[in-house]
């Protein structure tokens, strides 16, 4: 007998690491899966699931917001912990990405029953805090916006029962910026050869963020989720050179004449500066017009002096517009 899944996923999603996802839904459901597209959210999708099976009849499962959910997740602790067992490996602390919460539930349940003087610390993307609002509250609440980009643990309101053992069990709750778990998601690929998406990276990005309380200490890193796409990478590469203050848009008024972008590139970039982007928002006949210009430095401590070349610039050109204005706009 075969029970027949249906996926509901957010279309928000679709690209491009949706696509992946969508891929192994299909590549493991085969004939017995079928998936629809609804809302932009995990939230706005799981609502929508919600909803079908009360109309059909059918049985909702939810995603971590159930006993039998979270146990099975906890299986992961199973594992780290036998193994570590075996090896003589004692974990000072396990770091485990937080989202709706299921899998923090489960770890933090098995690792306090088995072995208490582990700290649990739970890791969210700086833009998806559900679990530390609900912690500041004292009850799940749903966050009014919140960044998508580590869709994995992106989720606006976490479960009631992973709030409660959460509350519990866990330790400390830290948070990563989506820029540093871009960085992280490309040393792994690069420098380890390991596949995996923003939520999946998010524990082993934090170990930025709590190094100095760290030392010393044996430390394990739940590394969850794999469905990214190599096409993703040029949008991380982005984001971790903007959280590296790297990367910087502006918007000037530019002389619209010859060789006016020649004397920008001479009299403003430093000799490791690179001009990433050059548009004009709006043309005009008049004698400037305003462009976004996106311009990667080769310093982060080089911005200052940048800013001042190109103040410099901006009168020597006789801009009618001299306030220069620093976007840090994010184009994906």
């Amino acid at each position: 007998m075969f029970a027949h899944l249906l996926e509901i996923m957010p279309k928000g999603l679709l690209i491009p690491v949706g696509k992946q996802k969508i891929g192994q839904v299909q590549f493991f459901g085969g004939p017995y899966a079928t998936i629809k597209l609804v809302g932009d959210t995990f939230d706005e999708s799981a609502q929508a699931a919600q909803d079908y099976t009360v109309q059909e009849g059918k049985t909702f499962i939810d995603p971590f917001d159930n006993p039998n959910v979270q146990a099975g997740q906890g299986t992961v602790a199973v594992e780290i912990l036998e193994q570590a067992a075996q090896t003589g490996i004692h974990f000072d602390q396990i770091l485990v990405p937080v989202g709706g919460g299921g899998l923090i539930a489960g770890v933090s349940t098995y690792s306090k029953d088995q072995t208490p003087e582990i700290a649990i610390i739970g890791v969210e993307a700086s833009g998806a805090r559900s679990m530390k609002a609900a912690f500041d509250t004292g009850r799940p609440i749903k966050l009014k916006q919140i960044d998508k980009f580590a869709d994995g643990i992106a989720v606006q309101q976490v479960g009631a029962s992973t709030f409660e053992v959460a509350r519990k069990y866990v330790d400390q709750l830290i948070s990563v910026d989506e820029g540093w778990i871009s960085e992280t998601v490309i040393d792994l690929y690069y420098k380890q050869g390991i596949v995996a998406e923003p939520a999946g990276a998010a524990a082993i990005a934090a170990l930025e963020v709590i190094k100095e309380d760290i030392k010393g200490k044996t430390i394990c890193c739940i590394l969850s989720g794999g469905n990214n796409d190599i096409n993703r990478m040029p949008e991380m590469e982005e984001r971790s050179l903007i959280y590296a203050g790297l990367k910087h848009y502006f918007v000037v008024n530019f002389p619209q004449r010859p060789d006016a972008l020649r004397e920008f590139v001479n009299d403003i970039l430093g000799p490791y500066d690179d001009i990433t982007r050059f548009e004009y928002i709006k043309r005009s006949n008049k004698g400037t017009g305003p462009v976004l210009i996106g311009i990667t430095l080769g310093e982060k401590e080089d911005f200052s002096r940048f800013i001042r070349r190109l103040e410099a610039f901006s009168r020597l050109m006789k801009c009618k517009q001299r306030r220069i204005i620093c976007l840090e706009f994010q184009f994906f």
